[in-house]
């Protein structure tokens, strides 16, 4: 884990806004929501790092004058930080303005089949502390222990200012923990236990500030949209492999969670085994698949989560596993563009980046076999978060619903 060094409250004067709390009345956990204008102003300059005072009024549509009083207001607060002056030819210099990354943190609790992932984002994204958990399978007690221990060693580590500024925990679970126990080797009571536990509840009893949850793949897809390819591209289909893989929908540049909150599920979709009979593309393009070959084959699949350098070692099993998630993925990405006409598809997962590039090069390959005629051939291409994605996520979630605009609103407000 790592934590950035800050000023050290004590040397510092009263006024300084980085020792300052947002909400003196309220400690860490009442860090106010901010109004809307606040929250565009916020957004834009997180969108578009270096703009001056003029030119976010002329996105936003707000006076020159109003934007001049948020963004005292903003930078007093400690969230908004001024770059050094650039001179141009004629007029005033232009001041460019940024998101102070050390203005507000966030954490992000993502609960998966085989490992529990707590970080520490600050407000441009960046990764401060991450703590990591395997095990065979979570259980409600294990995630509670996991979660108490966690946010206390990376609490320990920030000053009382640093405490001050963290906004809430996201949480990035899948929305039915207690299926698909078979899979996961795990006995059917244990899974169970999660049928009775409401993650928001459970969570909020430990930690001090506000709690958030989306589905796993979802928030995987909404950490993509934000911080990695998504800005690229108006619309895109998401898959992430994970233990089980699962994946996302993005629309005019917002992630669509669909009725139910679970839009994107495409483990659910059909596709031909290895054998040609139907399955579930779950069945043919998780690491539980790699997991069960590993197994077959006499090794610990352990490995898999333990060891990351160990995916290196795993030789034809691991070709032959890509090879066939790579066929089982071009044809689910066949579907998904027949239904909207995706420019771009996305693929990520929890396993080394050069394990995700072999993947996407397979499937690039994989849907050149396929028939595509009345399908606009999309572009396939390997996210830039990578295996932390769910978890940053869920750390974004606070940060949204606090501070930020949702990206649907800044992408209308820019037009």
């Amino acid at each position: 884990m790592t934590v950035s060094p800050t000023q050290n409250p004590d040397q510092t004067g009263a006024d300084d806004p980085a020792t300052r709390p947002l909400h003196p009345g309220g400690g860490a956990n009442q860090l106010r929501v901010r109004a809307y204008n606040e929250r565009l102003v916020l957004s834009l300059v997180r969108r578009n790092a270096g703009l001056s005072k003029a030119e976010i009024a002329r996105l936003s549509g707000l006076s020159a004058q109003t934007v001049s009083v948020i963004m005292r207001g903003l930078e007093k607060d400690g969230l908004l930080m001024r770059g050094d002056p650039v001179r141009g030819k004629v007029g005033k210099p232009k001041v460019p303005m940024a998101l102070n990354p050390d203005g507000v943190y966030s954490f992000g609790l993502k609960i998966g089949r085989r490992s529990a992932e707590l970080i520490l984002l600050d407000f441009v994204g960046n990764v401060r502390g991450t703590l990591t958990q395997a095990y065979r399978y979570p259980t409600p007690d294990s995630i509670r222990q996991f979660v108490r221990n966690s946010v206390d060693q990376i609490t320990a580590s920030l000053t009382a200012a640093q405490q001050a500024r963290i906004a809430g925990i996201g949480i990035a679970a899948p929305f039915e923990l207690w299926n698909w126990g078979e899979e996961v080797g795990a006995p059917i009571d244990d899974l169970n236990a999660w049928r009775e536990v409401d993650l928001i509840d459970t969570i909020g009893a430990i930690v001090p500030f506000p709690v958030f949850q989306q589905n796993d793949a979802t928030a995987a897809c909404g950490a993509e949209l934000v911080f990695g390819l998504g800005p690229n591209y108006s619309d895109f289909a998401y898959f992430f492999i994970g233990s089980f893989i699962g994946g996302g929908v993005v629309l005019n540049q917002a992630l669509y969670a669909g009725r139910t909150g679970n839009a994107g599920a495409f483990g659910s979709m059909p596709v031909s085994s290895r054998t040609g009979h139907p399955s579930q593309l779950i069945d043919q393009a998780s690491i539980f698949v790699l997991e069960e070959m590993l197994t077959r084959d006499g090794r610990d699949p352990a490995m898999l989560w333990r060891d990351p350098a160990a995916w290196g070692q795993l030789g034809d099993t691991l070709d032959i596993w890509i090879n066939h998630t790579a066929r089982s993925l071009a044809i689910a990405i066949t579907s998904v563009c027949s239904v909207i006409d995706f420019e771009t598809v996305i693929v990520d997962g929890a396993f080394p980046r050069d394990i995700c590039a072999r993947i996407v090069d397979a499937t690039r390959g994989a849907i050149s076999d396929l028939d595509l005629q009345g399908i606009a051939r999309p572009r396939i291409e390997q996210g830039q978060v990578g295996g932390a994605a769910r978890a940053i996520g869920a750390a974004s979630l606070p940060l949204f619903s606090r501070y930020l605009l949702d990206q649907n609103v800044l992408f209308k407000q820019m037009q």
